[in-house]
């Protein structure tokens, strides 16, 4: 069902309890659009664009997207389970009590995104660009972050406790306001988390 509305935020439609039942959305626009309840599990998305729109109780389950943009929208009490994005710009997003288990990113602009206290446990995350992303008191202990651009991220108090972190930028990281037992980091890394505990590192 849809109706217009001038309610909260950007939206000017809403869409409630729409099931779009393993849907293909192929390169199409939506603007404005807050979706309320819906079930959009098994969607497949490549090449389609969604601008300031809002995601409530949302389903996307199992749902797959490659090329797909969601620039500054706002995901609440959403899941994403077994939900994968490849090559997506989420720039500016918002997730709120959202649900990630055994989501997968693969490239993508994720900047300014967002996901604090995220329960990112089961995550896996490549290559994409999380700049000046929002992930203060993220759990992430256990989680895939491999190459990713963390550079000017918030991290306090995240859990990173044996996080694979190899190839992501630490520069932004205070070890002293993170949980890093365990975690995993290359030979780089750990020069830059020995500069930022302000260690003198000599080869000899």
């Amino acid at each position: 069902m849809a109706r217009s509305t001038q309610g909260p935020g950007r939206q000017t439609s809403t869409r409630t309890g729409e099931d779009w039942g393993g849907r293909t959305v192929d390169a199409e626009t939506f603007e404005g659009v807050e979706f309320v309840d819906c079930d959009l599990s098994e969607v497949v998305t490549a090449g389609a664009t969604f601008i300031d729109c809002a995601f409530r109780g949302v389903q996307l389950n199992a749902s797959a997207h490659t090329d797909t943009a969601f620039t500054n929208c706002t995901f609440a009490r959403s899941t994403f389970f077994d939900t994968t994005f490849t090559r997506c710009k989420l720039v500016g997003s918002v997730f709120d009590d959202c649900t990630f288990d055994l989501l997968r990113v693969e490239g993508g602009n994720w900047s300014f995104v967002e996901m604090p206290r995220a329960d990112l446990t089961s995550a896996v995350l490549r290559g994409a660009r999380f700049r000046e992303a929002d992930l203060t008191g993220a759990r992430c202990a256990g989680a895939t972050l491999r190459d990713l651009d963390l550079s000017g991220a918030l991290l306090h108090r995240a859990d990173l406790t044996g996080t694979d972190l190899r190839g992501s930028d630490l520069s932004a990281l205070d070890p002293l306001s993170a949980t890093l037992t365990g975690a995993i980091i290359d030979a780089g890394q750990a020069l830059t988390v020995a500069d930022a505990l302000g260690l003198d590192v000599r080869a000899d």
